[in-house]
Order: structure tokens, then sequence, then C-alpha cells
């Protein structure tokens, strides 16, 4: 597959899904790059629309605006403002010792690097990709459903697993495009390209698309 082509395609999925109002790109004006805040979003957005993540972590982030004083938090009180995530029991553990790990052996600043990233509570691959690519500017291509699903669906590659349709499309993709990748598919798999039901008829790519034409 041509790159060029590629490149004609991501960016065909963020025009039309800005047009639809995907929610994907209301979480800028939310963490405006700041690392603390994507860190926290990135683990509370799993298996939750990023609409109910964005509320949440509005209240979230006015109670703990910092990652000092959420280091300082009651898990207990944290659940309560966080209700509403998917396994919010879970990640209220996660956020709070993520936050006292950075307090403690990071010196209060969240890493920029992967390996450190990983040592944090809550972080898998696919956080700290996030925050490596949005935060630190560190060419990554995050995988989550919505990346993985429509990859597939492309026909663009063949995986079982989020790990290979990273590596996949690492092989597929100029790196010089990577940066595109994840907010391209997530915005898109929000309003057209759905997990269930997915709007066929009103994509603009279907014709190149090995799910439709299958």
């Amino acid at each position: 597959m041509k790159r060029k082509f590629v490149s004609k395609v991501l960016n065909l999925m963020l025009r039309e899904a800005k047009d639809r109002g995907a929610e994907v790109f209301s979480v800028g004006e939310l963490v405006h790059g700041n690392p603390y805040r994507s860190l926290i979003f990135s683990i509370l957005s799993a298996r939750t629309k990023d609409a109910t993540t964005i509320a949440i972590c509005k209240k979230l982030f006015k109670k703990y605006p910092t990652v000092h004083r959420l280091a300082k938090a009651d898990v207990k009180e944290v659940e309560k403002i966080i209700y509403g995530v998917g396994f919010y029991r879970q990640k209220a553990r996660y956020i709070v010792n993520a936050a006292r790990m950075i307090v403690e052996e990071f010196d209060g600043k969240v890493p920029s690097d992967y390996d450190s990233l990983m040592k944090i509570p809550g972080v898998g691959r696919k956080v700290a990709n996030v925050v490596l690519l949005h935060v630190f500017g560190k060419n990554r291509i995050p995988v989550d459903t919505h990346v993985h699903r429509i990859s597939n669906r492309l026909g663009w590659v063949k995986t079982k697993k989020p790990e290979q349709t990273e590596e996949a499309l690492m092989k597929l993709v100029s790196p010089s495009l990577w940066h595109k990748v994840n907010r391209a598919m997530v915005a898109y798999g929000q309003t057209v390209c759905l997990p269930r039901n997915p709007k066929c008829k009103e994509c603009k790519i279907r014709g190149i698309c090995a799910y439709y034409q299958y």
C-alpha cells in the first residue's frame, strides 16, 4: 500500500470525524498537554466513553489539581468522584498509587520514557504510548480498541492482539504519519466505524474497506 494513500485515508477520517463532533477532540481542551492530567485521563478512559471520562475528570482535577494533591487523596473519596467510569474502584486505587509513585520515585514529574511509565500502576502499553505521543511528542502508535478494530476492518492488518496491530502498523505506515493514526482512528471509531452497527453506507472510505467489501 502506498504511503501517500494511507495519509489521504487518515486525513479523511480526521476531517469527517471532526465534522461529526467526535468526542476525542474535546480531550485536548481538558488536558492541554499536561503530563499529570494526560496520564490520569488515559488510565480512567479505558473501557469508558470519552464524554464520560471528560465529565468525571473535570470534577477530579478540580478537587485534585496536582499530582501531589492526588497522592494524598483517600481512595474512597476518589471512588466517589470517578464513579461512572468502568472499573472505578480498581482505577481509584490505580490513580492514587500512580500519583504516589510519581511523587516518591519521579520527583513529582511524569516520566518521559517508556520503561519508567510502565512501572506506574494502571499504565499499560497503550497508556504509555498515548502519554509519550501526546505529551512528550515521541513517535508512537497507541493502539486501543478503535485502532485495532478499524485497521483490521480496513484490511491493513490481520491481527488478534493490540500489540500485534501496533507492530504491523509501524511497518505499514510511514513514521511521519504515526502521530495521526491513533487520533484519526479513535475519532472515526466514535462517529462512523462504530463497534456495533458501523455506518458503512455513510463511510467515505468504504470502497477500500475489506469489511464492507466482504
